[in-house]
């Protein structure tokens, strides 16, 4: 993964971020343009209460093609009714006149606080004239980066770079999140740029898939937000023969890429957790299915007391399986090995359900580290899965007890 290049590092692509008022100090428009039209595919919050955006994007990307990215941060435009989704028609109708393209072309986000009416006039204003800017420098790629932050503090950037058949192709993508970080989506944005042609609807099917392996296996605080999307967007000019099937040659290099960006991506956003101390990887190996292994993980990194004991470096294991024991899912704790550790260094607590000698101050000096690890192995099967989540701290709930003043 390279931290070295960015959006304008992949064919086609150009970008610009730029401040336009709606926040006081940061960057808080980011747009993102093809040259050419795109096959595209996004997955959506599943909160029932959707920002306005999101609405018009969902209705722009269903036939599988778009062009332009336009982001605002520091207004969510959510619970802004008729106002807020005329301003989000606002910015997809501006994009598009500016850059002549069709306003079905441009998928429309936004980030920032709930229920505030949305700046449409200052924003509007801010594509009309910053759209001249796009442009393949990479400090366009870094400014297009930071200007989709609220809370976070710094930009989350990644590129790839791989081959496809003979062809070289690029990916490259830009996510934000702090909070309101929980699976099945969370208040994080991830927009992923790459010049591989792919049929829109096995695009579809692999972004879902690399979904549920990354954005949907994180958590910071067990909220998810009105607003989360991730977009995949891919032009083509790469000129590989276009994949159209999971069994052409390439599919299975390019989905692998895909989920190595979105896991990079994720885990950029845990680490950037709200009033958070520890970055917390968890592991479920020999389990009965993938889903299953899911299951296990949403259920322990989501738990308040696990994430409690963790930021007071307290070996309790015992909430550790009785959050697994909650996941709704086929569990034996009888059968069961658990680890707690650190990068370097893992110690069995549990060993077939039966409890096992250690050394707790030994055992507390390795969760002072601010890297966890905590694997769990069901002995129930072949399956696997891996998650990442935070702790629980008293600055997230301070931070979070002011926010909006």
């Amino acid at each position: 993964m390279s931290i070295l290049k960015n959006i304008t590092n992949v064919r086609g692509f150009k970008c610009w971020g730029a401040h336009i008022g709606v926040k006081s100090m940061r960057r808080d428009l980011a747009i993102i343009f093809s040259e050419k039209p795109a096959s595209a595919a996004a997955v959506f919050t599943q909160n029932k209460v959707m920002a306005e955006p999101l609405k018009v994007t969902k209705k722009h990307i269903a036939n599988g093609k778009a062009q332009a990215i336009v982001v605002n941060a520091g207004n969510a435009n959510a619970c802004t009714g008729k106002q807020g989704l005329e301003g989000a028609h606002a910015m997809a109708q501006t994009t598009a006149d500016e850059l002549g393209i069709e306003k079905e072309l441009v998928i429309v986000a936004s980030t920032g606080l709930i229920g505030e009416p949305f700046p449409t006039e200052d924003i509007v204003n801010g594509i009309r004239n910053n759209i001249k800017k796009i442009s393949t420098r990479s400090k366009a790629g870094s400014f297009a980066a930071n200007a989709i932050l609220t809370t976070d503090t710094f930009a989350k950037e990644g590129f790839l770079e791989f081959k496809i058949g003979s062809k070289t192709a690029n990916m490259a993508g830009i996510a934000k999140g702090s909070g309101m970080i929980h699976p099945n989506m969370a208040t994080m944005l991830a927009f992923i740029v790459t010049d591989v042609a792919i049929d829109p609807r096995l695009l579809r099917k692999a972004v879902k898939e690399a979904v549920n392996r990354s954005f949907n296996m994180i958590t910071v605080d067990g909220d998810t937000s009105t607003n989360d999307i991730v977009a995949v967007l891919a032009n083509g000019m790469a000129e590989n023969k276009e994949l159209k099937t999971k069994n052409d040659k390439g599919y299975s290099v390019f989905k692998e890429n895909l989920e190595t960006m979105m896991a990079h991506l994720a885990k950029l956003i845990v680490s950037d957790g709200e009033g958070s101390s520890k970055f917390v990887e968890y592991n479920v190996v020999h389990a009965p299915s993938e889903k299953a292994a899911r299951q296990v993980i949403r259920a322990v990194s989501g738990s308040t007391l696990v994430k409690t004991a963790i930021f007071g470096r307290d070996p309790n294991w015992g909430r550790i399986i009785c959050a697994a024991g909650n996941a709704g899912v086929p569990f034996d704790y009888e059968k069961t090995d658990l680890y707690l550790g650190n990068e370097s260094r893992l110690v069995k607590v549990l060993e077939k359900g039966k409890p096992l000698e250690f050394d707790h101050n030994y055992l507390k000096k390795l969760l002072r580290e601010s890297h966890i690890n905590i694997k769990l192995d069901l002995h129930n099967g072949r399956a696997s899965s891996t998650g990442w989540g935070t702790d629980l701290t008293t600055d997230y709930v301070l931070f979070n007890s002011v926010y909006s003043t």
